[in-house]
């Protein structure tokens, strides 16, 4: 009887064993189901033939399930947790790439969708599936002269997908200009209500059918981006202002923006892990989502920059470039009682494993370089300016050779930027092959920094420029100055936004972004100008954030003429003085300067420069520009000066520009 108890008790020993070994690996391992319990598997890809001759791609992972149109590869669908489509299922177009061209001849271009004409599978494993969805041109061919080739991936234990794109043109091909790419998603507008674009921009939204202006649930405002909102489906947004501009961010911090579904508790986002494949470099502007529900990356763009953007390319010029990969990125809690923080707080941490996996490792098109096929760059900028000191907190970059400033405008090549510590010190990783121009600015200083020599980065390349030096734009002592040298004019006097017009979606920090703020100088300058007087003058309350046009008439708007006010008790009649003039935004406008007589021919004038439309589209700055003008001393006063500042373009509201910052300078001793 003891015997049998010594066996029974040595068989469950070694059940429980058996048992223990079983679990340990479970404990221990990664969990392979999401937060809703779906279990993940190797994704697989399937071909199906849909009635009436249609076909479709369907990849599957066991966590998200994605369909594709074939060949045109046009997202279709993806399920997720229950949800048999979380895009528009009124949609053909719901999931797509496309782009804006301009032909030899006017009647080319327009907008493409980009569908490709053949599919095919890249590459198929335990752990991922890539496939692909190209267009090749040949002459004749309706659409842009370019190879165009859509890929996607679909990796296991993954809740989204990614995706890039390889853009090709060869030299013999025609002359045409590209002025935008882009990734749209159309979400399924039964379910996504609530849009977060930063910690302090998110809220829930108007509905698409709300801006319908032909069916009298909003009414048209000064240009066709905005609405008010005076019918909607909800009492909350009467008679708010809905525009996508309002809700753009600079590439520096667009990293990650979507969309929640608070009743299914589920969250789709776009992840943006690098800035390199997008033009314009940091502080360029870009759409986000919006309305729609609406989300979308924008990688070549005009927007906040205009005509001035390099979007042109002759017979003669090859060009290619990857965009991408982005990361779409579906996620759900369903345990949580507010779904918006959780969804979002888990979009961030997401978007912080994307950024430190960048570049990828699993893309199998060789245009897309390893970390180990890239180089690094490191250095440290100081800046003399009269002393010599470190350029802590300045933007560093490499792009594509060419002048000062050339990268704000440049959407043919790639650009890696990042910050100095407070010592100047800067390390730029991750930078693909190539030749480029060191470029850079330091707020608080005026002009844009160019290194003397190209710098040419191969393969595992490890670069040290050790000490580059940026003198920034001077002639002489600062006699006074108006502003920070920031690129912006956000230090400038923002007047508060119409109570019946507001976005409440915006916080106060953004209130340049509110409808309506042009037409307020018209309201605090109805009969005169603005006037600023150094040293009682406070350019936070007193300097208007933009220098924009007067209405006087129902269509009427006249130039208005600013004017600064200063004292010197004493002139150097020989010398030159110098008038720092930095601009951080111009919309087709001609500034003039004039020296103590406003009567007179301008003594400087720009031109007309500048499509950047930031007053219209809510931005505190568009393109940079910089202008050192001479002034002789014999135009100046001992005593009282003015110069006049006048913005002479006035067909409508939004002709005029923004000020970054202005100094005058007195003449150098040297």
């Amino acid at each position: 009887m003891a015997s049998q108890k010594k066996i029974a008790s040595l068989i469950i020993c070694v059940l429980l064993l058996l048992l223990l070994l079983f679990l340990l690996p479970i404990a221990f391992s990664e969990p392979t189901r999401n937060l809703d319990g779906i279990s993940a598997r190797a994704p697989t890809v399937q071909q199906i033939k849909k009635r009436h001759g249609t076909r479709e791609v369907v990849v599957d992972n066991g966590i998200i399930r994605v369909s594709f149109s074939s060949p045109e590869g046009l997202v279709t669908g993806i399920k997720y947790k229950g949800i048999d489509n979380v895009l528009s299922p009124h949609l053909r177009a719901r999931g797509y790439w496309d782009l804006m061209w301009q032909g030899e001849n006017i009647r080319q271009g327009g907008l493409d969708r980009i569908e490709g004409t053949t599919f095919r599978i890249i590459s198929q494993t335990q752990e991922q599936v890539e496939i692909s969805f190209s267009r090749t041109w040949k002459r004749g061919d309706p659409h842009i002269p370019l190879n165009v080739e859509k890929r996607y991936i679909i990796r296991a234990n993954t809740s989204g997908f990614y995706t890039y794109g390889i853009f090709e043109r060869l030299p013999e091909w025609p002359e045409l200009d590209m002025g935008l790419i882009r990734l749209v998603f159309k979400l399924n507008p039964e379910r996504f209500h609530y849009m977060v674009v930063a910690d302090n921009r998110q809220r829930e939204m108007p509905t698409e059918a709300d801006r319908d202006i032909d069916r009298g649930h909003a009414k048209a405002l000064g240009y066709k981006e905005a609405v008010q909102l005076t019918h909607p489906h909800n009492s909350m947004f009467k008679n708010q202002v809905d525009d996508k501009y309002q809700y753009t961010c600079e590439i520096k911090d667009n990293k990650v923006h979507g969309w929640i579904s608070t009743k299914s508790h589920v969250g789709f986002w776009i992840i943006s892990p690098s800035g390199e494949y997008r033009s314009g470099g940091p502080i360029k502007q870009e759409l986000t989502s919006h309305v729609g529900p609406t989300a979308l990356t924008t990688f070549i763009s005009g927007h906040y920059v205009g005509a001035d953007m390099k979007t042109h390319y002759v017979t003669g010029e090859s060009w290619k470039k990857v965009l991408g990969p982005v990361f779409i990125y579906v996620n759900s809690d369903s345990t949580s009682n507010s779904p918006p923080d959780s969804l979002w707080e888990d979009a961030k941490r997401q978007t912080e494993k994307e950024v430190k996996a960048w570049p990828y490792d699993f893309v199998a098109s060789s245009d897309f370089p390893t970390r180990r096929e890239r180089g690094t760059v490191t250095g440290r900028l100081l800046v003399n300016d009269r002393v010599l000191t470190s350029g802590g907190s300045a933007y560093v970059g490499l792009a594509p050779p060419g002048e000062a400033g050339s990268w704000q405008t440049n959407t043919k090549g790639y650009q890696f930027w990042t910050k100095t510590n407070e010592t100047g010190h800067f390390r730029i990783d991750n930078v693909r092959p190539g030749t480029y121009n060191l470029y850079g600015w330091v707020p608080g200083f005026i002009g844009d920094f160019l290194y003397q020599n190209r710098v040419d980065v191969a393969a595992g390349s490890e670069i040290s420029l050790d000490r580059v030096v940026y003198e920034p734009p001077r002639n002489g002592p600062t006699l006074w100055e108006i502003g920070v040298p920031d690129r912006t004019a956000r230090e400038y006097f923002v007047p508060e936004p119409y109570k019946n017009t507001m976005n409440p979606y915006l916080n106060q920090s953004d209130n340049f972004r509110q409808y309506g703020l042009w037409q307020r100088y018209t309201e605090l300058y109805p009969n005169h100008n603005l006037v600023y007087t150094i040293g009682a003058s406070n350019y936070s309350q007193d300097w208007f954030y933009a220098h924009v046009t007067r209405k006087t008439g129902d269509l009427t708007y006249v130039p208005t003429t600013w004017q600064i006010v200063f004292q010197l008790p004493y002139v150097n009649w020989r010398g030159s003085y110098t008038l720092q003039l930095a601009l951080a935004s111009a919309a087709r406008a001609n500034l003039q300067v004039r020296i103590n007589n406003q009567n007179t021919w301008p003594f400087f004038s720009t031109g007309t420069i500048g499509k950047d439309n930031a007053i219209a589209r809510h931005g505190i700055h568009g393109l940079y520009r910089l202008y050192s003008i001479s002034v002789p001393g014999r135009l100046l006063r001992t005593g009282t000066n003015t110069i006049y500042l006048r913005q002479a373009k006035a067909i409508g509201p939004f002709e005029g520009l923004m000020y970054d910052y202005i100094r005058l300078e007195e003449p150098s001793s040297d």
